[in-house]
């Protein structure tokens, strides 16, 4: 049982990147969504490091995260925070994708 150590890291990055937004804007959805999805994706790494299979709420926690922070990149063409984490993201889909290979 090997302890899922990049997926915990990442969920720390989403669940600053929203209190970093509520900080410096003071945007309260930013503080409720990165603490929701760095929780999910924390829970998730922990589901992880119990069962390296079990993919699941990590993986639609990052494909919820690409999509949407994706989308905010393309419109705002700023690299933080919309195409940090949308990258972020997408990576760890690549990554839980090749857990399960």
């Amino acid at each position: 049982m090997a302890i899922d150590w990049i997926g915990f890291g990442y969920a720390t990055v989403v669940a600053l990147g929203g209190v970093v937004g509520y900080t410096r804007k003071g945007s309260i959805v930013s503080l409720v969504a990165g603490l929701f999805f760095g929780l999910m994706s924390g829970y998730g790494a922990y589901c992880v490091t119990h069962d390296s299979r079990d993919v699941k709420i990590s993986f639609f926690s990052a494909f919820i995260l690409t999509i949407v922070m994706g989308m905010r990149f393309k419109r705002s063409k700023k690299l933080i925070p919309g195409g940090l984490i949308a990258g972020l993201s997408l990576l760890m889909i690549l990554r839980l994708v090749f857990l399960l290979l």
